[in-house]
């Protein structure tokens, strides 16, 4: 797996000393994800891998692409792995859906604490359910709703850690911590504040590289080792 933002600066020239000199005028970039030697054999994942490549080949299409960041984020562990979300949670009334599964429910989340416009690259958030204080970097999505849709974003700097302490939500008391936080790429589009922040499993809008596709290349016992290079829809 490989998760990065191109395409965030330019050249501008040299100076005296053979430096180049670099200008951020893109808008902080585009999202980029590759997902490389997927291991495809059961006939399902067949008929999935079919559906992705007569959907999104030509590069024209676009699916949420999910970025896999479980074992970095600041979620919660459980013995060794930390756990983005749990699962198998039951009713009120304590049971659970006929096949014994039950709800399930992000462990980290956050929500906008101050409206911000598009193209903003200071966003102010509340975190709940954190193991760890935001620190060095974590990946991020927000649902847009008006156009953009799911956009994934990471910050590079935490501007203020404040407020912290409890919140009940639905019965649930829940310890948050307020941040103020640099992001990159800018904000897609405005958010208010209460808006929603996913860190479990944060997603973006996507289409599949320019100039690469999904072949249906299958070796022998109906293996494919199909590699998945998405780029952020526009």
């Amino acid at each position: 797996m490989a998760f990065d933002v191109d395409g965030n600066a330019i050249g501008g020239g040299r100076n005296g000393n053979g430096q180049e000199k670099t200008m951020e005028i893109s808008g902080g970039g585009f999202l980029t994800a590759t997902y490389g030697g997927c291991f495809v054999q059961a006939p399902e994942e067949h008929e999935y891998v079919t559906w992705l490549a007569a959907r999104l080949n030509g590069s024209f299409r676009f699916v949420d692409v999910p970025l896999k960041t479980d074992w970095q984020g600041p979620f919660p562990t459980f013995g060794r792995w930390p756990q983005p979300i749990i699962g198998g949670i039951p009713h009120s009334d304590g049971s659970h859906f006929s096949d014994t599964s039950g709800y399930s429910q992000a462990t980290v989340w956050g929500a906008i604490t101050q409206a911000a416009p598009q193209g903003a690259g200071v966003l102010q958030m509340r975190v709940y359910g954190a193991s760890r204080r935001l620190r060095w970097s974590d990946w991020f999505s927000i649902y847009h709703a008006t156009a953009k849709g799911w956009r994934a974003y990471r910050y590079w700097d935490v501007i203020t850690t404040s407020g912290e302490g409890s919140e009940t939500i639905e019965g649930t008391a829940f310890a948050y911590r307020d941040y103020q936080l640099a992001i990159g790429p800018a904000l897609r589009e405005a958010v208010s504040a209460g808006t929603r922040v996913e860190f479990a499993r944060p997603r973006f809008a996507a289409k599949l590289s320019l100039g690469t596709k999904i072949l249906s290349d299958v070796e022998g016992f109906w293996l494919m080792r199909p590699t998945l290079t998405f780029d952020e829809a526009f």
